[in-house]
């Protein structure tokens, strides 16, 4: 992109002329800018290197100089709270909330200012009149205040913005306020996330919790500074949509939290009937527009989209799944993250599942990984896991929920990219890296590094060559994580440099990204540096000749281990 363009030549020059001019901290300071945006670049991470075994370069050298207070204090918070050390958590998160809020507004007074000149192109329709452009001057004030949020939770050098970043610091706050037994500043917090999302059963249930151990006496309110946060984004909302429904134009809604009432009903109708999409597919988007919030409205030629969508050509095959990320927000195409593919429970029976895999599984038996020797691995396929439960050396729920799993992940991913048109398992793999706790200091590898899933990956020419020992035949890829108490391991995915970062997906329980195979979607898998990373890989393919074979006895395992424990 031209920002990470930008940002890398800057950088480059400064740490180079630094050098060249003895002023060594501002090279190092440089380069450590750089590659904190960028931890995929090579030659930076070689330079990095190179910096720290150079005589006269301390720790404090390497600075972030386009690091932000919140920012900072918000990846401090994480690692105190992916730590367990919840006290030193919750004094970072708090500050982390107060300067993004503090942020937050100094953003939106920035909004008042006159429409740049793309901006007036874009309104043109709104202003034939004086009233009306002064209608089209006040929206568009509204508009840029709404993107103010993005601005924020997009962390300096990088492309996409943090989903849900003022909700997730009071999820989070909660949690780590619980564990330290203040259970009022927790409950203060739920009922702030609450506002957000009112009708969250797990949140609701820890509600239930804490008024039990505060007595039903004990008042727990939102705190104020969030109710007002809430009310104010919510009565901009509805402004902008009167305006589009009485002016026009399109609004990219920021928020996955927005109230499904805040759409009219006729933009709901005006839109089935003048629908129009546009970009590289141009299958037909049957969206079910009803359940789900608005990102994009639009009218006549221009296209809508959904911040939770269904699948492309339909709704998905299950209820209570989201769509978080589609392809446009993943800035690629045939990409996708799903949500709720799983719950907490389900996570925690599977998670158990893979302690199977240290000693008795068939991946690598907790030796180092193949692709860094900082971290080992371990996997589980679906045929071995019901081999155990027959052995009797795992619960067979455990071995037929993975089975579960990985067919509710096929037909997700069958629903939504290929409706019609058979996706058929080629591997499933229940795998785990562990950071090896001795050997993260100065690490600068990948988890797994960049590469395709059916073509091998040359980033010097661009270019992936389909050939083997590729595995040529596979379609399509998942991945389906379980947890997220580890640091490191977000999947990321690049251009065809292998360098040039696209988006990142974050793990967490029930979370499935799923993408095309080919060149179009390179990526990688960032170190773990501490914990333990469990997810469900997956592969499809079209073809029924290179079908995963170990499927259909799995599932004859499974009968038998099935009978036989009814039978005891």
């Amino acid at each position: 992109s031209e920002r990470w363009a930008r940002t890398e030549a800057g950088m480059t020059y400064t740490a180079f002329f630094s050098l060249q001019l003895k002023k060594l901290d501002q090279a190092v300071s440089a380069a450590h800018t750089f590659f904190v945006a960028n931890p995929q670049h090579l030659q930076m991470r070689e330079d990095i290197e190179k910096y720290r075994r150079m005589s006269g370069v301390k720790s404090d050298n390497f600075r972030d100089l386009e690091a932000t207070p919140h920012w900072e204090a918000y990846e401090a918070g994480m690692q105190h709270y992916n730590a367990d050390e919840y006290l030193q958590a919750v004094d970072r998160l708090e500050e982390s909330l107060r300067e993004a809020l503090s942020a937050l507004e100094e953003c939106r007074a920035l909004c008042e200012r006159p429409l740049e000149d793309e901006e007036v192109e874009e309104e043109e329709d709104l202003q034939p009149g004086l009233y009306e452009a002064i209608a089209a001057h006040y929206i568009q004030v509204l508009k840029c205040r709404q993107q103010c949020v993005l601005e924020i939770a997009t962390k300096p050098g990088w492309i996409s913005a943090t989903e849900d970043f003022i909700p997730s610091h009071l999820d989070l706050l909660q949690f780590a306020y619980d564990q330290v037994g203040n259970q009022a500043l927790a409950a203060e917090c739920a009922a702030s996330y609450l506002l957000f999302y009112p009708t969250d059963e797990p949140v609701l249930e820890k509600m239930k919790q804490y008024r039990a151990e505060l007595g039903e006496d004990t008042a727990v309110t939102a705190r104020e500074n969030i109710r007002h946060y809430v009310q104010r984004s919510v009565m901009e909302k509805k402004l902008i949509y009167y305006a589009m429904e009485h002016l026009g134009g399109t609004f990219n809604d920021p928020d996955l939290w927005t109230p499904d009432e805040l759409i009219p009903e006729n933009l709901k109708q005006k839109y089935r009937g003048e629908r129009r999409w546009g970009g590289e597919d141009q299958r037909s988007k049957d969206h079910v527009i009803d359940q789900y919030p608005l990102l994009l409205f639009g009218t006549g030629d221009t296209y809508l989209s959904l911040s939770v969508l269904t699948s492309p050509t339909g709704s998905l095959p299950f209820e209570g799944i989201t769509v978080t990320m589609d392809s446009q927000q993943m800035n690629g195409t045939q990409r996708v993250v799903f949500d709720r593919v799983l719950t907490e429970s389900e996570c925690k029976d599977l998670l158990r599942l893979t302690k199977a895999a240290r000693g008795t599984g068939d991946g690598y038996r907790a030796r180092r990984s193949p692709h860094t020797p900082h971290e080992r691995f371990e996997g589980l396929t679906i045929l071995k896991a019901m081999q155990l439960a027959q052995s009797g050396d795992v619960d067979w729920r455990d071995a037929k929920l993975l089975l579960q799993a990985s067919e509710k992940s096929r037909k997700i991913i069958e629903s939504y990219f290929t409706p019609g048109k058979k996706l058929h398992f080629s591997f499933t793999h229940l795998v785990c890296r562990t950071a090896i706790e001795e050997e993260q200091e100065g690490r600068m590898d990948l988890s797994h590094p960049v590469h395709a899933d059916n073509c091998l990956l040359d980033p010097e020419v661009k270019e992936c060559w389909k050939e083997p020992p590729a595995y040529v035949y596979r379609d399509y890829s998942g991945i389906l994580y379980l947890n997220n108490d580890f640091r490191g391991g977000s999947l990321f995915f690049t251009e065809m440099d292998a360098v040039t970062v696209t988006a990142n997906v974050h793990p967490k329980c029930g979370r499935l990204v799923a993408f095309s195979s080919g060149k179009e979607n390179p990526h990688g898998v960032q170190a773990v540096s501490q914990g333990r990373r469990c997810a469900i890989a997956l592969w499809y393919t079209h073809s029924a000749e290179h079908a995963e074979q170990v499927k259909s006895h799995a599932g004859e395992t499974y009968t038998n281990t099935f009978e036989l424990y009814q039978i005891l």
